[in-house]
């Protein structure tokens, strides 16, 4: 069983509730959101023992909420070397220096870490997770994602967001529209965490080329809610990013329409609609 604790209202209150339900977890995995920066999350995997983050760009909250929950770190998974994912790591292993990194091979890295690509598999087996390794390049060129088909989740840094997608800081559009679309024939079911809290600019975005999307309408309102309540957006799903998202959308012919590419090819809609979106 895998449960997700997904109160931000603040770091304390993050703390409160997931101390509330580690009783009668029976050592089920948990899910945590660490918010960080104006609107980054660092997400924690633990068992109420041991635990592993993704990205993390900040130590100080990383280890707070480790001391107040009484968790050892042994891992640190990271999907890219921008520095709010990365910030961290020096920190971390400072305080936990028994604690494993991953990183992608084809970026490179100041603290110790083990490379790894597509053609690689993680096991965490303190946590009894294992993940495949899908290289995303686009966002930056060696940009990787974690996916546990057992967990039906997936950590994908900064390629997918709720309702958009990374900036090409290094990559090619081609290279991006590819990757999202290795994201987009994952199980639909697959819970999709990502590392900004960007979904409803992504959704108001989104709405000027497909106004009449139902699902995306019901996604904004949805969201909204959520936000007002201090409540992360994510995760999300496949699912739900396939009928909202305009990246993994572009056959749609309203939004070819609205972008004025009626005969253009999806990655040529893909590349307009990721500009346009850099100037919104």
């Amino acid at each position: 069983m895998l449960v997700v604790v997904a109160d931000l209202s603040n770091a304390l209150l993050t703390f409160e509730y997931a101390g509330q339900m580690i009783e009668s977890m029976n050592h089920n995995l948990q899910i945590i959101p660490i918010p960080a920066f104006k609107d980054n999350y660092i997400w924690l995997l633990h068992n109420v023992t041991q635990a592993t983050v993704i990205d993390p760009g900040d130590a100080a909250p990383v280890i707070a909420s480790l001391k107040h929950l009484n968790l050892t770190l042994t891992n640190i998974l990271i999907t890219h070397h921008h520095h709010d994912h990365i910030g961290g790591v020096a920190d971390l292993l400072e305080a936990f220096p028994q604690a494993i990194v991953y990183a992608p091979a084809l970026e490179h890295f100041a603290f110790e870490h083990i490379a790894i690509t597509e053609q690689n598999i993680v096991h965490l087996s303190d946590l009894n997770i294992t993940f495949s390794i899908l290289d995303l390049p686009g966002h930056t060129l060696g940009h990787i994602a974690y996916h546990s088909a057992q967990h039906e989740i997936l950590f994908c840094g900064d390629t997918l967001f709720g309702a958009g997608c990374g900036r090409l800081f290094e990559g090619t559009p081609t290279q991006m529209y590819h990757s999202l679309q290795k994201l987009a024939a994952l199980p639909i079911a697959t819970n999709v965490y990502c590392t900004h809290e960007y979904t409803m600019h992504n959704i108001s975005f989104a709405l000027m080329f497909e106004p009449s999307n139902q699902r995306l309408i019901d996604r904004q309102k949805n969201t909204q809610e959520l936000r007002e309540s201090n409540i992360p957006s994510l995760p999300s799903t496949i699912e739900l990013e396939l009928a909202t998202n305009p990246y993994l959308r572009c056959n749609s012919q309203e939004i070819q329409l609205a972008a004025q590419l009626t005969n253009g090819s999806e990655i040529e809609i893909f590349s307009k609609l990721r500009e346009l979106r850099n100037h919104y």
